[in-house]
This record gives structure tokens, C-alpha cells and sequence, in this order.
């Protein structure tokens, strides 16, 4: 077993021993003094009954009164989970679990875990229709292709909350943000060049739609799924019509990025600028000689988990100058951790009555920007989630753009939000810090430093 794969099993056994002890990594606790019984006459009744009254004249002051404004739902029905397939909602929970933590510790944002067992679309909206009075966004994770589109679409449409699915919408603003510098690095017109998208899921499909608003022509984008290239000439396209209109849209918009139906995989990336691989893992599932017959200079991001589809290594020995992958043990991570947490902070903080790609492209290029403000180079495209700071930035960057779109409740600008954003982040951060501090987090049962 390869070293790497060994450091593997051992974060599996300490992820086991660590969630058992702790049974779960959230709780909820009380935000208002409670120093004596009579204070739940505010809290409680009779006190509560007045910020009833006022919500039931006007259903949106419940953004004033309850913690509806800093809540959201992570919504899963457990049918693609983190690489591991159809699991179902329970075994999606730890998972839904771990996106509340990020949620909270680096956006402030308080997410409840919510699973459940409505796999058909229908079902699933309903459900969502039925939960939003309680939260002030949803965000969608681990849902089946390509059932996800149709749920984010219709949910889009049917709920005045922002509805966000992080798979597709996150994973393309981050990796947005890092093609945006990676092409300032070898200094190309990212609007003028040629990229690939390798695989034709959630992600890649949200990419192309956030790259064509982004002003690149669709027909400078070629979009490859398993069986080749989407071509408004292949043999399937009739069926691609009905089964999935997603691919079928792309197929009709790019026109094969020009090259001839039935064109083998390989011949996609021949003079290519660059590849965004978001496919299965690899290694070899894009070979080593096909990153060879790209353009000088070329772009490699292979974002499959827990292995990329080609190593760095192999394709920079190939040619490729800026190479990006998902894990965090090699450089240049994307990481949709980078966006998701700060999204929501500046949508909710306006109340903003959905989420759109304009602001998932206001994100990707504050998150760019931060980089580049850094110092952005070959093996630093992208900042990391330490990097606390960009999550204001982003926040008060959506937060803008969502009041510019006419979509928030509240008005703010730039410097305001990224006052209270950051206010609002650092505060739940020291909270932690001083839970932590003070021992009301126990100290796990082993050392893994």
C-alpha cells in the first residue's frame, strides 16, 4: 500500500474514534442572558407573544426577530455522498454535519443538518416549500445527478430564500477564482482562450454556465461526459433532449467547441489552454501524453477526490505550468470551503431573496482578487482556509451585488458588510477559542497533532 494511502486509513480509524467520542460535532446554545426564571417571560411567554403578532403582519420581520436570518438548512437525501455513492440520509449526516462546523466557524453562519428520505424531485421540493419559514437559506449537497439541476432550478423558483447547491455553484465559483489567476500567471486572455471541462456532472456543468456569463463564448468551451464530446451531432443527442437537457443545452451552445461529432476524448485537450477535470478519480483517468498536445503554458485542474485524474507531477512533466487539484497535501487546493461559508453571509445578511451566478462570480473574483493581492505564483493560485480574512471580503463582494440586482431586503455597500461580516466571523471564532480555552470542549481521547 502506498505510503500516502497508509496516512489515509489512519485519518479514516481517528475520524471514527473522534466521532464516537463526541458524539457528533454540533450543539445548539442559548444566545440571551438567562440569569433568572423570570427572564423566560421575555424569551418565552407571555413576552414572545408581541414578536408573533408583528411576524404575523408581516411575515418578514421574522428576519428581525428570530435567529431565522443567521439560520440555514443543509438539505441531503443521501444519494451522492462525498465519493461513496448512495448511502442514504443517515449515513449523510455526519457529513451535512461537517458542512454546519465550516459553516459556522469560518462564515458565523448557523446551518442545521437536515436529511431525509424524498428521493423523488417532487417530494424533495415540497419539502423544502414546506421548511423555509425556519431558515433564511438553503443550501443542497450530495444529491444525485441529474436530478440536482432540476431541484436547484425549480427551488430557484418556488422559494424567496437563496437555495444554493454547493456541488454545483461552489465547486465552479472556487475553481473560477483559481482559473481566473492561473491564467494571469501565464498570460492569456481567459475570454479568449480554449478550455476544456472534463466530466459533465454537477460541478463542471455549473462551471460552464458561470465561464459563458463570465464572456467566454460558449464555442471556445468543449464539454466531454464518458462517452466523448458533447456534439449537437452525436448519436445520442435526441435522447439527451429528454433524459438530460443540461448536457443537451451545452451540446447545441458550444457546437462540439468545434470539433468534429464523435471526436475521441483525447483529441479535446489537443491545443487546449486549459483542462478542468471534475471526472473520477485517477490516476490515468486523463494520461500524461494528452496534457502533452495542449497549449504552451497549459492549465491543469484534476479536482477528483481522493485521487486526482492525473498526479501534479506527471503533468507538469507533461508541460502543464499551473496544475490545481481537490486535496489539500498538494499545492493549489480547490476547495469549495473557499466560497460557500462567505456566500451566505453576505446573503443573508441583506436578505436576499435568492442567489445568483452573478454573485458566485462576485465571489470568485474577490477570492481571485485576495490571491492576487497575496501574491499569486505557480504553486499559490488560491487562498487557503486560513486565510480567515477573504470570507469578509466575499461576503460584503455578494452582499453588493445581491442589493445592485434588486434581490435584497436590506441595503448595504462594500465597507458596511465587510464590517459586519467580519464582526459577526470572528466573534463565533473566539466564542470557540474560549469554549475551547476553558475546557467545555473535552480534549479528545488521543494526540493527532
Amino acid at each position: 500500500m502506498p505510503e500516502k494511502e497508509k496516512e489515509q486509513v489512519d485519518w479514516y480509524s481517528l475520524s471514527v474514534t473522534l466521532h464516537k467520542f463526541y458524539g457528533g460535532k454540533i450543539e445548539t446554545i442559548p444566545k440571551v442572558p438567562v440569569r433568572r426564571i423570570k427572564d423566560f417571560a421575555i424569551w418565552y411567554t407571555p413576552g414572545v407573544a408581541e414578536p408573533s403578532r408583528r411576524i404575523s403582519r408581516d411575515p418578514d420581520e421574522s428576519f428581525e426577530f428570530t435567529s431565522r436570518w443567521n439560520t440555514i438548512a443543509v438539505v441531503s437525501d443521501g444519494t451522492r455522498v462525498l465519493g461513496l455513492g448512495k448511502v442514504g440520509p443517515e449515513a449523510a449526516y455526519p457529513v451535512m454535519e461537517g458542512k454546519a462546523l465550516i459553516f459556522k466557524f469560518l462564515g458565523g453562519v448557523n446551518a442545521i443538518p437536515l436529511v431525509h428520505r424524498n428521493r423523488d424531485p417532487e417530494k424533495f421540493l415540497e419539502l423544502l416549500e414546506a421548511v423555509e419559514p425556519s431558515f433564511g437559506g438553503i443550501n443542497l449537497e450530495d444529491i444525485e445527478s441529474p436530478k440536482c439541476f432540476y431541484i436547484l432550478e425549480e427551488a430557484r423558483k418556488r422559494l424567496n430564500i437563496p437555495v444554493w447547491h454547493d456541488d454545483q455553484q461552489g465547486t465552479a465559483a472556487v475553481t473560477l477564482a483559481g482559473l481566473i489567476n492561473a491564467f494571469h500567471i501565464v498570460g492569456k486572455d481567459i475570454r479568449k482562450s480554449r478550455i476544456v471541462l472534463f466530466g459533465a456532472g454537477a460541478a463542471n456543468i455549473a462551471l460552464y454556465r458561470l465561464l459563458t456569463k463570465y464572456g467566454i463564448p460558449p464555442t471556445n468551451l468543449v464539454v466531454v461526459d464518458s462517452k466523448g464530446v458533447l456534439h449537437p451531432d452525436r448519436e445520442d443527442i435526441d435522447k439527451l433532449m429528454i433524459s438530460h437537457p443540461w448536457k443537451y443545452r451545452i451540446a447545441i451552445e458550444t457546437k462540439g467547441g468545434g470539433l468534429p461529432p464523435g471526436a475521441p476524448i483525447e483529441k479535446a485537450l489537443e491545443g487546449a489552454d486549459a483542462v478542468v477535470a471534475a471526472s473520477k478519480p485517477g490516476p490515468g483517468t486523463i494520461k500524461k501524453e494528452w496534457v502533452a498536445k495542449m497549449a504552451k503554458d497549459a492549465i491543469v485542474f484534476a479536482e477528483a477526490n481522493p485521487v486526482p485524474e492525473i498526479w501534479p507531477w506527471e503533468a507538469k512533466e507533461a508541460g502543464a505550468r499551473v496544475v490545481a487539484t481537490g486535496r489539500s497535501d498538494f499545492p493549489n487546493q480547490v476547495n469549495n470551503s473557499l466560497v460557500f461559508p462567505a456566500v451566505f453571509r453576505g446573503v443573508l445578511d441583506v436578505r436576499a431573496k435568492t442567489v445568483t451566478d452573478e454573485m458566485a462570480i462576485a465571489a470568485a473574483e474577490e477570492l481571485a482578487k485576495f490571491a492576487r493581492e497575496k501574491g499569486i505564483h505557480e504553486d499559490y493560485i488560491l487562498p487557503t482556509m486560513e486565510e480567515w480574512e477573504v470570507y469578509p471580503r466575499e461576503a460584503a463582494a455578494v452582499a453588493v451585488k445581491a442589493v445592485e440586482l434588486g434581490l435584497a431586503r436590506r441595503t448595504t455597500t462594500y465597507r458596511e458588510e465587510l464590517e459586519r461580516a467580519e464582526a459577526i466571523i470572528s466573534t463565533a471564532r473566539k466564542k470557540y477559542e474560549e469554549l475551547w480555552r476553558n475546557g467545555y470542549i473535552p480534549k479528545p481521547p488521543v494526540d493527532y497533532e
